[in-house]
């Protein structure tokens, strides 16, 4: 099932998905909804982890010293 939606752009991003349209043979629409998908997608997966984290955070779920020295090392050896 879809659903219609309108949507305003500024001209020169109406005119740039012209020109992605007629490359790609596809149509506004669906690059619209493709492009409105991914970015759904990737905010919904950024907030989780945002949530996880906070989760862990608040239960005092901390890397150790030991943890924090070994990535400490690792990034020195590699940086000279």
């Amino acid at each position: 099932m879809s659903t219609t939606m309108t949507v305003r752009l500024d001209d020169e991003v109406k005119a740039r998905l012209d020109r992605l349209a007629e490359a790609t043979q596809r149509s506004k629409s669906f690059l619209a909804a493709e492009a409105i998908r991914e970015f759904v997608d990737l905010n919904e997966w950024q907030l989780s982890e945002i949530q996880a984290a906070l989760a862990e955070a608040d239960a005092g779920d901390f890397a150790s010293d030991a943890e924090l020295a070994n990535v400490q090392q690792k990034w020195n050896v590699n940086a000279r």
